[in-house]
């Protein structure tokens, strides 16, 4: 019976050193070949758009159908070796063909030329300023408060709360421009006929909307709450509400000032103010804050319900009332 022919045990040694010496090498051409620039000698700069939540491979993906990279894998490996994975941000980011691998990595984990900035729904304006300053701060530029101060003096409701994509470059003016322009699209032509149809004009369902927004911490409050100050309205009874007291005392109290608790607790229903909706028939002259679009529908359309009075309690739920009697026991038994 012949016997079964063995691979030289020399040979299989010359194997293994030519892959422990061969694949290193492989790799090492391969990598340099897929760091290097697209094209030294283009330096035109393309504008990338990286959305917020975006991970690393739709990253690299959109890095390679715009020519700037080779392989979507080598930046993966690239990010994940130098640790900028969990340091990529969101924004928009100027490249070019002649940054190396390197280069366009560590220029999307600090190079955007915006500034992501988030607006919560409720604020007014010296809040939005708070916010603006530091977002703007975290990308190392100043930010104009003043500025967007004076350019929004007449604008208390229609600078529409959102998560907004600004250049670093933008003056106050453009942003206010801005956030306006967001409102209006918002808001089709639609909503300002359900308006005419409630007998209201659209400045004054702005207006409720900004009472719906500070006394309805909850959505499903809203379209009650815009009913019974709707009801309220037109049987010439005053509207009573708390946060109307708050935006003329924070406006008191706060003048001049950056930080400051711009809704202080009310304790005194007797404030000498036209925002004060215990003393003063009908509405405030203006918007307290910049209300959401739940608030604004809620308003267009109202919910028809039995009840005039609401109070809240420590947890911001609402508990309705029939009659002022109800109320009172609810008072009692809500608020502490």
């Amino acid at each position: 019976m012949a016997k079964k022919s063995k691979l030289p045990a020399l040979a299989i040694l010359i194997v293994i050193l030519a892959l422990v010496v061969g694949l290193p090498l492989v790799f090492l051409s391969w990598w340099w070949q897929v760091t290097i620039p697209i094209d030294p000698q283009d330096t035109e700069k393309q504008i990338i758009v990286v959305p917020k939540g975006a991970g690393v491979s739709t990253i690299a993906q959109t890095l390679k159908e715009k020519g700037l990279i080779r392989q979507e894998l080598a930046f993966k490996i690239m990010v994940t070796k130098e640790g900028m994975a969990k340091n990529l941000q969101a924004g928009d980011f100027y490249l070019n063909k002649s940054m190396n691998l390197f280069e366009i990595a560590q220029t999307l984990t600090h190079g955007t030329v915006d500034v992501w900035v988030t607006v919560p729904e409720g604020l007014r304006r010296e809040e939005m300023v708070a916010i603006l300053t530091k977002s703007f701060s975290n990308q190392g530029v100043d930010f104009d408060g003043p500025g967007f101060l004076a350019a929004s003096k007449n604008l208390e409701g229609y600078l529409f709360p959102d998560t907004y994509l600004v250049p670093k470059i933008a003056t106050a003016d453009q942003i206010v421009k801005i956030f306006r322009d967001t409102f209006d699209t918002k808001m089709p032509d639609q909503e300002k006929l359900e308006a005419n149809k409630l007998g209201l004009s659209f400045s004054q369902v702005v207006i409720l909307a900004s009472l719906v927004e500070r006394e309805a911490k909850y959505n499903q409050d809203r379209a009650i709450v815009a009913g019974i100050l709707v009801k309220r309205l037109k049987k010439d009874w005053p509207l009573q509400i708390d946060a109307t007291i708050q935006y003329a005392l924070g406006t008191k109290n706060c003048q001049g000032k950056t930080e400051c608790n711009w809704w202080p607790q009310v304790t005194d229903t007797k404030l000498d103010s036209v925002y004060n909706t215990y003393l003063k028939q009908g509405l405030p002259p203006t918007p307290i804050c910049n209300p959401s679009l739940t608030s604004i529908k809620a308003v267009l359309k109202p919910q028809d319900t039995k009840y005039w009075y609401y109070v809240s309690d420590s947890g911001g739920h609402l508990h309705y009332a029939e009659t002022l009697e109800e109320q009172k026991t609810n008072i009692t038994e809500y608020v502490k």
